[in-house]
């Protein structure tokens, strides 16, 4: 059976993470370690998340010295990660209790290398407001104007990561600039399209600035794909036009 590493950054998100933390261990998937990265300078929440994992030998505990941002906090996992999987899920997000035997079931049939899934969307409130459908990406074209793979239902092989595959430094659409890489690379994301994921869109997250996604969004388009000026604002223009299309 294989090993998944499973990577989870926390950033002041106390009112969410227990639920993440006990999908995941509910999942009927057992060989997995879960890696926790705090990445808070503030330590206020350290013995919450030290109470949720001491009675589970599979969760390790990395504290960062200051805060990195989820991106290069992920990096760290994988670099002390055992897996011959890797995954990630964030601190406010969930998991069906199948969600890993069934999309490993679905990759190591088919021999993929990386895959994602469908997922239903939810509110502060566990109200249901959206649902977003997993397809197959071949190559870069496909998912360059539109960010429609959840982070946290991704699961990939380990050895996909190299010095140039990782994630970047930035505080929004880290994910994404992830993706694209492994497409350009000449990797195809795979689809498995069930819903095992749970997103929680919360009102105070990062990913809710408008700014920050324009500004993280041409700097995607700019500098990580080396468009020029002119054509990374009408990618970042496309891009913000798509997003808005599918939250209406």
């Amino acid at each position: 059976m294989s090993q998944v590493s499973i990577i989870l950054p926390y950033y002041k998100k106390k009112k969410f993470i227990k639920k993440s933390i006990e999908s995941i261990l509910n999942q009927s998937y057992r060989y997995f370690e879960l890696i926790i990265i705090y990445d808070d300078e503030d330590h206020k929440d350290l013995k919450f998340i030290k109470s949720l994992i001491k009675k589970d030998k599979r969760i390790k505990l990395i504290i960062n010295k200051k805060n990195i941002g989820a991106g290069l906090s992920r990096n760290k996992g994988i670099k002390f990660s055992k897996g011959d999987y890797i995954c990630f899920i964030d601190a406010d997000d969930k998991w069906r209790n199948k969600k890993l035997e069934k999309q490993i079931e679905f990759m190591e049939a088919n021999n993929y290398l990386i895959s994602h899934t469908s997922y239903k969307i939810i509110n502060e409130k566990n109200n249901v407001i959206g649902f977003r459908k997993a397809r197959t990406f071949k190559n870069l074209n496909e998912l360059i104007k539109s960010c429609d793979i959840g982070l946290s239902t991704v699961i990939l092989k380990k050895k996909i990561f190299k010095k140039n595959i990782k994630f970047p430094n930035l505080k929004t659409k880290e994910d994404f600039v992830l993706w694209l890489k492994i497409l350009k690379s000449g990797y195809k994301i795979y689809a498995l399209d069930e819903n095992l994921g749970i997103w929680t869109k919360t009102n105070n997250s990062l990913s809710s600035s408008v700014f920050q996604k324009l500004k993280d969004s041409y700097r995607l388009y700019n500098y990580y794909l080396k468009f020029n000026s002119i054509k990374a604002l009408i990618y970042t223009f496309i891009l913000s036009i798509n997003f808005i299309l599918k939250n209406l």
